[in-house]
């Protein structure tokens, strides 16, 4: 039986939508059109309660939240294709440190830095000193993240996994609206260059 996959382009969706392509595993896409509130509607609602994407049924059980679907995904479905370290390992710890902390740490500064600087956002909710605060907590944290890259292809080593895809998709969207350039991180840089180069994403961001 197929994975159904709720999504919407350009949202933590695309997260969920590169590890179903490294995956290779059967999935029927639905794509949810947010703007009309599909994902507000009792049938979805009955899937996840949060009226959010992306959501996935498998075997027909909901799962919810990016970050922790795509933890499953590796622990069922990814550890014998290589692309999620086995539990119990020091490279599956660090695969869900970042994974938590591009969830948490990072989701969470890059979200302040857009809700005080974004056009979207009216100017009366809009501080511009936590905006400016929010930009340097991220940037600092893209410092970490640099540091950590220096000496390896990828975030638990040699090996390409979930994680990556999950943090890289992230630096994607990022860069599409607060850092469009990675140069001050080059470490960052040549490793989202390795990942955007795999098939899958490829795929995904090509319609």
């Amino acid at each position: 039986m197929a994975i159904t996959f709720y999504f919407s382009p350009f949202s933590s969706a695309v997260r969920t939508h590169w590890a179903l392509e490294e995956l290779g595993i059967p999935y029927d896409g639905v794509r949810m059109d947010l703007k009309a509130g599909e994902q507000k509607k009792p049938d979805f609602l009955k899937l996840n309660p949060n009226g959010k994407v992306p959501t996935i049924v498998d075997d027909g059980v909901p799962y919810f939240e990016s970050a922790a679907i795509n933890i499953y995904l590796g622990e069922k479905y990814g550890v014998a294709k290589g692309l999620w370290p086995k539990a119990g390992t020091h490279a599956h710890g660090r695969a869900m440190s970042w994974t938590v902390w591009a969830a948490a740490s990072l989701l969470n500064a890059g979200t302040r830095v857009m809700h005080n600087t974004s056009p979207e956002v009216p100017d009366e909710q809009k501080n511009a000193a936590q905006g400016e605060s929010a930009r340097k907590e991220f940037e600092g944290l893209l410092d970490l993240l640099d540091a950590e890259l220096k000496d390896k292809p990828y975030l638990t080593g040699d090996a390409f996994t979930l994680a990556d895809a999950l943090l890289a998709a992230d630096l994607w969207w990022y860069q599409m609206v607060i850092v469009p350039s990675l140069a001050r991180w080059p470490h960052v840089q040549a490793w989202t260059d390795r990942c955007r180069e795999r098939p899958a994403f490829k795929r995904i961001s090509t319609g």
